[in-house]
């Protein structure tokens, strides 16, 4: 796929993604009581959970301690419960105490919107780093996760066979005005068509463009 076919099919799923439901980090960052911090704290959340799981526990956690300082002040054990059942909860809670903690002695209180500084947080890497960027910031960033990472290879966009290559491939071809919107769109679609196992070609709006790369068993 070349990018003036990238852009169409971009276009077309702008306008499909409208009848489905919004990706989790997206609901919880809308609301707008510090976007950036509720952006970072449910995308530590959403690693290897549910969208309905992540939504549901980073209400949970942000009604009862809704900034840094009040969830740097909880014990691991109560966040546990609070974030349960996503996925590493344990392991999750330690590192949102730890990076509450860091948020408020070392950045005032408030979410670096630097990438650099971003990935110096327990339980950050690549992908919670430019979604606190584009999402929480609205600055220009490639978010890159599983269905963004396949769905561009299947496409035949770029050839990477890591996210983090995905997202320096795309940094060098994708056009920037696309940067902010293209993990939204993606990771829309493929929740609710380009599923990971058997996806919904027969029902594709852009199937027609899709070189279906590495797809072994579709719908």
């Amino acid at each position: 796929m070349d990018t003036e076919t990238l852009e169409k099919v971009l276009r077309i799923l702008r306008r499909e993604i409208r009848k489905w439901k919004v990706p989790a980090v997206g609901a919880i960052a809308a609301e707008e009581i510090d976007r950036p911090f509720r952006t970072l704290a449910s995308t530590i959340l959403s690693l290897r959970t549910k969208d309905a799981v992540t939504e549901q526990a980073s209400r949970r956690l942000l009604s009862a301690a809704p900034t840094p300082h009040a969830i740097a002040q909880l014990p691991v054990a109560t966040i546990q419960k609070l974030i349960y059942p996503v996925g590493f909860y344990r392991t999750k809670a330690r590192n949102l105490k730890e990076t509450c903690r860091m948020l408020v002695e070392e950045y005032g209180g408030r979410v670096p919107r630097d990438i650099a500084e971003l990935l110096k947080l327990p339980g950050v890497g690549r992908k919670t780093a430019n979604l606190v960027v584009t999402v929480g910031y609205n600055r220009p960033g490639i978010c890159v996760d599983t269905h963004v990472h396949r769905i561009t290879g299947i496409w035949g966009y770029v050839k990477a066979d890591t996210p983090e290559k995905t997202e320096f491939a795309l940094r060098e071809k994708l056009p920037g005005k696309y940067w902010k919107t293209y993990n939204d769109i993606l990771v829309t679609f493929g929740q609710n068509l380009c599923t990971p196992v058997s996806p919904w070609c027969s029902r594709c709006p852009v199937a027609l463009y899709c070189e279906k790369i590495g797809v072994k068993r579709r719908r």
